[in-house]
């Protein structure tokens, strides 16, 4: 496969005190970095009861403020030796959960408004952390590597919805690590302005997710559909537009937010609803082998017959168990090669394979499938070795 594909950024290894022994030089893969280039960012925050902004500053309550950053560098060209503030060690797990015990205040980037599921996911992965809304996912990668948050909280894939592509393709152009997962049972209620009824009811506005889950009770209400960017943003729509036709189907949290009365919970078609969501940070952490990890990984290979099944049976050889897989298009290099015998179609499109694997790191099996795949795979990038979540809430 001749396509040039993006490399993770060289990580300088830990201490000799935190370092767990004989860890894969896997994830020390230099980075290519891409041509220079501008970048806009944009984050909303809103402002607390105080009037203080999370970044400093006063605004008047509710009201929401536009952070833009310009970068006329790639960030990945950034080099921690030339910094007079070097990057932190990596993080271990002990440290995560001494975070969590400690109350630290972390800013935690998540997207949608205040209501959103994911924000409930922000809070129960980092306990009494200040949840800063971004209106798009692009902007919460970009807010944790511009530093101006210390993490990021998004959703990967739901039980019933299946997986969100488009944080599948920015895992790959960022630079940043999975140092933890948490998943949400997903409760979706049918909210309207007080004062109106379900029988008032003639249209409902939510996620286009959010619509499918809940299909069967929106048919037999006879509601029209109507797609928006997400569950919160259509709650807090109905409330400042004071709509009496319309409702939305949101979190109960989102209801309370805005203002709004609960015509009817749990309104989705499968109680078994739950969204897995993804805690990225800058800087990996350590893995241990003193809880249950999961290491998700990227790759490439070159076409030919029994290729995907030879990079999967270096797993299975190994008794290492796949929890997840998924292949994406190689973006920007997805070009399709033709042949005269293909009659102008395609002879094959190049693709990324994501992979989940339940193994830490720091557990030799691991190292040696990963050290076996990379005999052969044409790009090979782990994105991180973190604890993984078993319960749902």
């Amino acid at each position: 496969m001749a396509a040039t594909i993006l490399r993770s950024p060289k990580i300088q290894p830990p201490p000799p005190e935190t370092t767990t022994s004989n860890l894969s030089s896997l994830t020390h893969i230099s980075f290519t970095p891409l041509p220079k280039r501008r970048r806009y960012l944009s984050i909303y925050a809103c402002a607390d009861g105080s009037g203080n902004s999370p970044f400093g500053g006063n605004i008047k309550k509710g009201q929401a403020i536009e952070l833009n950053k310009v970068n006329d560098e790639h960030p990945y060209e950034f080099n921690a030796k030339d910094s007079p503030n070097p990057l932190p060690r990596p993080l271990t797990s002990a440290d995560l959960s001494n975070m969590a015990s400690e109350g630290s205040r972390l800013r935690v980037a998540y997207q949608g408004v205040r209501g959103a599921y994911s924000e409930s996911a922000a809070e129960k992965a980092y306990p009494n952390c200040e949840a800063v809304p971004c209106e798009q996912f692009d902007t919460a990668f970009e807010a944790v590597e511009r530093w101006l948050v210390d993490r990021a909280v998004l959703p990967i894939e739901n039980s019933l919805g299946g997986s969100i592509h488009r944080n599948y393709d920015l895992l790959l152009r960022h630079r940043l690590h999975i140092v933890g997962e948490v998943k949400l049972a997903i409760r979706h209620c049918l909210m309207a302005n007080n004062g109106v009824k379900i029988e008032d009811l003639k249209r409902v506005l939510s996620h286009p997710q959010a619509l499918a889950q809940c299909e069967n009770t929106l048919t037999k209400l006879g509601l029209v559909r109507e797609a928006v960017d997400d569950t919160a943003g259509a709650a807090k729509y109905i409330a400042f537009q004071k709509l009496k036709d319309a409702g939305a189907v949101a979190s109960l949290a989102a209801a309370r937010i805005y203002g709004l009365n609960v015509l009817a919970q749990d309104i989705q078609d499968d109680s078994d609803n739950v969204t897995r969501f993804l805690m990225l940070a800058r800087e990996p952490i350590i893995p241990g082998t003193d809880k249950p990890f999961k290491t998700s990984v990227v790759f490439s290979l070159d076409e030919g017959p029994g290729v995907l099944f030879k990079a999967l049976a270096v797993f299975a050889m190994r008794n290492i168990n796949l929890t997840k897989i998924e292949s994406r298009p190689l973006q920007k290099q997805a070009l399709r090669v033709l042949d005269d015998s293909t009659d102008g179609f395609p002879k094959y499109f190049p693709y990324l394979f994501y992979v989940d694997f339940e193994a830490s790191m720091a557990d030799q099996r691991a190292q040696n499938a990963l050290g076996h795949l990379k005999e052969f795979a044409t790009f090979l990038r782990v994105l991180g070795s973190y604890p993984s979540d078993s319960g749902v809430a």
